[in-house]
């Protein structure tokens, strides 16, 4: 056909999107009167199948990340700031309102309260919505006057979202590191500095949805290179959806 001499059109280019990986779960953020600060994360639901990890900052500021794979460790650790990654089971109990946790040189034990009404405003969102990013974004700014934040930039490249559908505050906590008794439950102060938030000041587990955006380029799991220098092994032991 003849195209009056003019040049085809090139096609348009596609610009390359970003995979999302979700996490649902539980996150628990407490501190103690020793100073050690520890979150835990417990995902029933998530690409890397169910697990959980543990995060814990010393009173010198020292970062540490338990996690209970090699896939895992490197994922989180390309995700958070850490300076000592270990490897090894991390087992949870819950039995109603009391939580057991048993994680390399850590024990943790804690129990919640009731649902305050933080958690009953949180819970009256339909869960689908706030597991949404674009929830995370409306919530951003009356969190920040909590001293919170529901979303932000994260290592690699990466971009995070909270979507937060529950809270119960921890009544009573008793931990142990390293064989040290870490002494009676305490607020989260200083604030943990894993990555661009930390957990609420008052010791709580909050029913979360988490969002992980990977660079682009990244398809899946199997692509992710993160930086697990000093990952240490003591012990062996959701699907992906694009943006």
């Amino acid at each position: 056909m003849d195209d009056g001499g003019r040049a085809p059109a090139r096609p348009r280019a596609v610009p390359a999107r970003r995979v999302r990986l979700r996490f649902d779960g539980w996150i628990a953020g407490l501190g103690t009167s020793s100073g050690t600060r520890i979150v835990l994360g417990h995902w029933p639901g998530s690409p890397f199948g169910s697990f959980s990890d543990v995060m814990i900052e010393r009173p010198d500021g020292h970062r540490i990340l338990l996690a209970p794979s090699p896939n895992v460790a490197r994922f989180v650790a390309a995700t958070y700031v850490f300076d000592d990654v270990q490897v090894a089971p991390v087992r949870v109990r819950v039995a109603g309102a009391e939580w057991s946790v048993a994680a390399a040189a850590l024990t943790l034990r804690f129990v919640t309260g009731r649902r305050g009404p933080l958690g009953h405003l949180l819970g009256a969102v339909p869960g689908a919505l706030a597991a949404r990013p674009a929830w995370a974004a409306v919530m951003a700014p009356p969190a920040r006057l909590l001293g919170l934040r529901t979303r932000g930039s994260a290592r690699d490249g990466r971009r995070e979202w909270y979507g937060a559908q529950d809270l119960h505050r921890i009544t009573d906590a008793a931990a142990t590191y390293e064989g040290e008794d870490l002494g009676r439950l305490a607020r989260v102060e200083p604030p943990v500095r894993f990555g661009f938030g930390s957990t609420p000041r008052r010791p709580c587990v909050v029913r979360v949805t988490t969002t992980v955006a990977l660079p682009t380029g990244v398809r899946d799991t199997a692509d992710l290179r993160g930086d697990a220098q000093g990952v240490h092994h003591p012990h062996r032991g959701a699907a992906v959806d694009d943006a």
